[in-house]
């Protein structure tokens, strides 16, 4: 049931993520996106243990706690890099012009789609 929960959180946050891009928001399309492989990792997580997924946003340890950092590849791992610094940033931008030049149409695309891959992905392992 945990899983389930987590996991139609994650498909709704990266639905979240597409509506963002749709409207120009790239600030949110990254966070949204951060978000939905974090929960995506917590429903693998409450799949595989009898507890409550960590209580962190890190990407990194969650996919650690999970052991299934181990698995991941290349792709997936240049994911989460880029994923970690957007969810801080949008919360707390420091240089939000900056970032935002970064965040472009093409490049917020990218990480919508490589985060969809990551979640089918994930939930093949469930």
């Amino acid at each position: 049931m945990k899983t389930q929960y987590w996991t139609e959180l994650a498909e709704y946050d990266i639905e979240t993520a597409r509506a963002m891009l749709e409207t120009k928001r790239f600030l949110y399309v990254g966070f949204m996106c951060h978000q939905a492989v974090e929960k995506i990792l917590k429903a693998y997580f409450a799949k595989h243990y009898e507890e409550h997924p960590p209580k962190t946003h890190n990407l990194r340890i969650l996919a650690k706690k999970t052991n299934i950092f181990q698995a991941l590849d290349e792709n997936q791992n240049n994911l989460i890099n880029t994923l970690e610094p957007l969810n801080i940033e949008a919360r707390y931008p420091t240089d939000k012009e900056r970032l935002l030049k970064s965040l472009t149409p093409e490049r917020c695309e990218k990480i919508i789609s490589s985060t969809k891959e990551f979640l089918e992905w994930t939930k093949t392992k469930l």
